[in-house]
């Protein structure tokens, strides 16, 4: 399903979803806003792949503390 050819597509964003992508960019300290939409596309599917093999995905903070990624 990967291709060398960029393919445009248009996504419609709610005022929350525009602003959340506004901050990560401000955070991330860049303006590449597709990239950082796909950095998040391909977290979720390493969650999805993880929970389709019977796994799970979590972080852990600095104190050790663990939290699971829901998706």
């Amino acid at each position: 399903m990967t291709s060398d050819i960029d393919q445009t597509i248009t996504i419609h964003l709610n005022q929350t979803c525009a602003e959340l992508l506004a901050s990560l960019c401000v955070e991330l300290n860049t303006d590449d806003a597709v990239g950082v939409v796909s950095q998040a596309l391909g977290l979720l599917d390493l969650v999805q792949k993880t929970k389709r093999q019977g796994g799970r995905l979590c972080f852990v903070n600095d104190q050790g503390h663990t939290s699971d990624v829901m998706a």
